[in-house]
C-alpha cells in the first residue's frame, strides 16, 4: 500500500482503525485498494472515504468503512477460505474480501442491487465472487461449508441455517438483536458446539427473509 497515492481521508481512515485495534494490514490493504466511490450513488462519491454510512436506494444502506474493516478483521479471513455474505447491497464487503479469500459467495433479495453489484465486481476484475439473489436468511447451501461467514443486515437471533453451513472452526460475525439497535457477535463452530463472543453496539438495516425480520 503506498500512502502517497492514498487519499487524505483514506490515510485519516486507515490510521483512527490502526488505532482502534484492527491491527490486520491485509484487511487495511483490501480497504483501500477497493474504491468505494465506484459503489455509491454519484451524488456521494467524493465523500467515499468518510466514514459514514450512506443510502444506496431501494431502503438499503453502504456501510461505514470502518465498519466494513472491523466486520472483515472479525472474522479472521485466510487466503484458502470459502466466504458467505448475507446482504450484498452495493458489493463493497463482497468487493474487500474477494482480495482476502479464495471465493466469496454472496447474496441479496434486491434483483436491482445485485445487478449493480455484479456489474461493479466484473469492473474490478474480481473474478472470484458469486452474486445470487434469493433469501439470505437461509445462506446458500449449495456452496456450503464456509470458512467464514458475514452477516451484513441485523437479525433477531443468528439463523440457524447460517449456522449450519458453517465449516468446523469457522467464524460467522453478526449485528444481532432488534430492529432498531443490535449487538456484535462473533461465534465460532466446534464440532456440534458453538462459542460467541461480543463485541459491541452496531446499527444495521434489518435482514428480511424467514429467518429474518418480517418486511416492515
Amino acid at each position: 500500500m503506498r500512502a502517497a497515492a492514498l487519499p487524505v481521508p483514506l490515510l485519516q481512515l486507515l490510521a483512527r482503525l490502526r488505532a482502534a485495534g484492527v491491527a490486520d494490514e491485509r484487511v487495511l490493504q483490501a480497504l483501500a485498494a477497493t474504491p468505494r466511490e465506484l459503489f455509491l450513488p454519484q451524488q456521494f462519491a467524493p465523500r467515499a472515504w468518510e466514514d459514514f454510512a450512506f443510502e444506496i436506494g431501494f431502503g438499503q444502506t453502504i456501510s461505514q468503512p470502518s465498519v466494513v474493516a472491523r466486520m472483515t478483521a472479525l472474522a479472521q479471513v485466510r487466503p484458502s477460505d470459502r466466504v458467505l455474505e448475507v446482504g450484498t447491497g452495493s458489493g463493497f464487503q463482497a468487493a474487500v474480501l474477494a482480495r482476502l479469500a479464495r471465493f466469496v459467495f454472496t447474496v441479496e433479495r434486491i434483483p436491482a442491487l445485485a445487478t449493480q453489484a455484479r456489474k461493479r465486481l466484473a469492473l474490478l476484475g474480481l473474478a472470484n465472487v458469486t452474486v445470487q439473489v434469493m433469501d439470505g436468511s437461509l445462506g446458500w447451501k449449495a456452496h456450503a461449508p464456509y470458512d467464514a461467514i458475514l452477516l451484513t443486515a441485523a437479525a433477531p437471533a443468528v439463523p440457524p441455517p447460517l449456522l449450519e453451513q458453517l465449516a468446523e472452526g469457522g467464524r460467522l460475525v453478526a449485528p444481532v438483536g432488534e430492529r432498531r439497535q443490535q449487538e456484535l457477535v462473533r461465534i465460532t463452530r466446534h464440532g456440534e458446539s458453538f462459542t460467541e463472543e461480543r463485541f459491541g453496539p452496531a446499527s444495521f438495516v434489518p435482514l428480511v427473509g424467514k429467518e429474518g425480520f418480517a418486511p416492515a
